[in-house]
């Protein structure tokens, strides 16, 4: 269980949640685990596979403490409130937003500062750590242009303009990606982002490892009440959660990019495990699927202190924790989004 800016986060799969009096008691088997007072919560988001009491989720709607279930991997499962919903303010300000593009703008540019940021932390450890395999010049170059867009990003006003820079750095970073990856090279080699179909292997698992972190955020942006299709930089599209693939911007680097080449160097994959069609596509086959799902699901465990909050949680807590962010900016309780900037 972990407690963050009044919402009650329960990590555990096993922990079964009653009430007693106005307080909410975490159970495992018999034993009480913890005990926190409802008054001092605005939400509780559920990641168990056991539950809560009908009594506790009256009180909570009630006490007008909104409670969310996800299931263990983060999908969004449903979200119980009283009778003053809090959500249709929070919606309204959001879609108010999403209609104004300066205000737009406040929030994508912080977003997307810290995918540069983060893209930049991405290539420093790189260039740190493995000194004497990589092309050091190349990453210090690419490194050194990012460090130049981030006061630009800061400055602009305008979506379009925030898109361009955006669209230099990732030209920027992915043309030294291939940098990045430390072993087997002849099958996990670079050169250029492709998707539906991806034409590589590298392409194969960003794919799968960007379309997972997508639902995450969606689940994260569901959870906290805000509508995960309207989005402030990702314009509106039929069937497309524009605003997850926003808040997933910043995490592309730190949580996919991150995951992908860690699965390529500690060689987790080959060959064996990729279909290359006569079409020139390179899909994971069903069962490597299945296991790059099961290593996804372990690294969202790996504990950081989260830059912003000061405080030590999981890395599969961080799409949660940014979507309440955004939440408290758009309530008007924080003066900025603050986004995810990797130490």
């Amino acid at each position: 269980m972990k407690r963050l800016l009044n919402t009650l986060y329960i990590m555990s799969e096993d922990v079964y949640l009653t009430l007693d009096g106005e307080n909410v008691v975490a159970k495992c088997g018999e034993r009480i685990t913890a005990r926190y007072p409802l008054h001092t919560l605005q939400s509780i988001i559920d990641f168990s596979y056991m539950g809560a009491s009908p009594a506790l989720l009256g009180k909570c709607a009630d006490m007008g403490v909104a409670f969310t279930f996800c299931s263990p991997r983060g999908r969004f499962l449903a979200r119980v409130t009283g009778e003053a919903n809090g959500n249709v303010l929070l919606r309204r300000k959001q879609y108010r937003v999403a209609d104004d593009e300066e205000n737009s703008c406040l929030i994508a540019k912080n977003m997307i500062f810290g995918k540069l940021y983060n893209s930049k932390q991405s290539i420093e450890r790189t260039r740190r750590d493995h000194a004497l395999r990589v092309d050091c010049e190349a990453l210090a170059s690419v490194s050194q242009l990012t460090a130049g867009l981030l006061p630009l990003v800061q400055k602009e006003t305008r979506l379009d303009g925030l898109r361009g820079l955006e669209g230099v750095a990732a030209n920027a970073y992915f043309s030294i990606f291939n940098e990045l990856i430390l072993n087997s090279k002849e099958l996990f080699r670079f050169t250029v982002r492709s998707r539906r179909p991806p034409l590589d292997a590298v392409n194969a698992l960003l794919s799968i490892a960007y379309s997972t972190l997508a639902l995450d955020c969606a689940s994260a942006l569901e959870s906290v009440g805000l509508d995960s299709y309207v989005g402030f930089l990702h314009r509106d599209r039929p069937g497309r959660t524009s605003l997850a693939l926003d808040l997933m911007e910043e995490l592309r680097p730190c949580m996919a990019d991150r995951f992908v080449l860690t699965c390529i160097n500690n060689r987790m994959f080959d060959r064996n495990d990729f279909d290359f069609r006569e079409s020139g596509a390179v899909l994971l086959k069903d069962d490597s699927r299945r296991r790059f799902y099961r290593a996804w699901q372990e690294r969202k465990k790996d504990e950081l202190k989260h830059p912003y909050l000061g405080e030590k949680l999981q890395w599969g807590m961080i799409p949660y924790v940014q979507a309440l962010l955004l939440a408290r900016y758009l309530r008007g309780d924080l003066d900025a989004y603050p986004p995810f900037l990797w130490k």
